[in-house]
């Protein structure tokens, strides 16, 4: 195979531009002008990001992985007592656990059942 140079810059696309390369060869039709509000909510979206791959659970059962990463936001918690310091574990553990388990936990927190770690605050 030859090698392919994808550092050189194309006629058609200039450099630095690739994000609206890459909208332009999904959407035929122009992108159109964007209301602030409506910037904000696309500038939020781009920037969601889900929880990153965790090499302990390489199997396509995630249930260990959520368990840890709720855990994992409790310790945060636990540790710092800082709960906006602690929301980026809270949003990993949210996107990797089925909200019922999460709403299941929360509750079980609340009553002083849950079987994980205790925060105790």
């Amino acid at each position: 195979f030859d090698k392919i140079d994808f550092t050189t810059s194309r006629p058609d696309v200039p450099m630095g531009d690739i994000d609206n390369y890459k909208l332009n060869k999904v959407f035929t039709a122009p992108i159109p002008v964007l209301s602030a509000e409506d910037q904000e909510l696309l500038n939020e979206v781009k920037a969601h990001r889900t929880t990153p791959r965790d090499a302990r659970f390489p199997t396509q059962n995630q249930a260990n992985h959520c368990w840890n990463r709720y855990n994992e936001w409790l310790l945060c918690l636990k540790s710092t007592k800082d709960e906006e310091g602690c929301k980026g574990m809270r949003n990993m553990a949210l996107q990797v656990c089925p909200s019922i388990w999460s709403d299941k936990w929360d509750e079980e927190r609340g009553e002083g059942i849950y079987p994980g770690i205790n925060v105790g605050k």
